[in-house]
């Protein structure tokens, strides 16, 4: 069987004896993979001490046929996420991104784009000059682009139950199980609505990229979109209520997240 060779952002390792990990790794070009890494854990391995979770690493894999498991062969580090020395903050948002990753992505389904996305958030909180007061505004900017590469962007312009086209930035009624705004007519007897206010829906529609009705009416300027903004709060809100639908439970660091400044 052929090697294959890619760039990968470790996500999991999970001991398999007293040599040997499984590795579950985002690539760039196969997607999700896991991996055997044979003697990874020896003093000296073929990996050199690249196998660390959020690192960056070029890999060299052996794909094997009917589901086993892939072969590791090799491992080269690229970037180590350094910040998890200085800031618990910065540490437990790189470790959010690759729990989202896990559980949202599908084996050997390629996110080229969602794996960038992945890469830039940690590149730019691993910066020495970052700081922890952005992480929550980062982080929202990444979930919306994770939502969007895997087919679950909000529907912000459109009713989702008929279809009607949303005029004016005002108060909407957001359903979590089909993903997009109602109309005053198809909002009853949902459930699971998330209310939005008008400065709300202005800053999700600056995030996703998207306007309402007509082009006049535009969205608030991707530039503006910052955390002391009004429609901040109300979206950060959505958005984690929303991963938590289709994940089918709170993540694992839901209450990392309450504490962020």
């Amino acid at each position: 069987m052929a090697s294959e060779k890619t760039i990968a952002i470790v996500t999991r390792l999970v001991e398999f004896s007293e040599t040997s990990l499984i590795v579950t790794l985002m690539t760039k070009d196969f997607g999700k993979i896991t991996a055997m890494a044979k003697g990874a854990r020896r003093h000296k391995s073929p990996f050199e001490s690249a196998l660390d979770l959020l690192a960056e690493c070029r890999i060299v894999f052996i794909k094997k046929s009917s589901g086993a498991m892939s072969l590791l062969t090799e491992a080269k580090l690229e970037r180590r996420f350094r910040s998890s020395a200085t800031s618990l903050n910065r540490l437990y948002a790189g470790y959010f991104v690759i729990e989202m990753i896990n559980a949202l992505t599908d084996e050997g389904d390629p996110h080229p784009d969602l794996f960038e996305s992945a890469k830039n958030f940690i590149c730019k909180i691993d910066s020495p000059n970052y700081a922890d007061s952005n992480l929550r505004l980062d982080l929202l900017k990444f979930e919306i682009e994770l939502l969007i590469s895997l087919g679950h962007k909000p529907m912000l312009g459109y009713c989702v139950g008929c279809g009607r086209e949303k005029t004016e930035v005002s108060r909407v009624y957001f359903g979590l199980s089909d993903g997009g705004i109602y109309c005053s007519n198809c909002r009853r007897g949902k459930r699971n609505i998330v209310s939005l206010s008008g400065e709300g829906l202005q800053f999700l529609l600056a995030l996703a990229g998207e306007k309402i009705g007509n082009h006049e009416l535009q969205p608030l300027p991707l530039s503006s979109a910052s955390p002391t903004h009004v429609g901040f709060e109300e979206s950060w809100a959505l958005v984690q209520k929303y991963l938590t639908h289709l994940l089918g439970f709170p993540p694992k660091l839901a209450k990392f997240l309450k504490q962020l400044p």
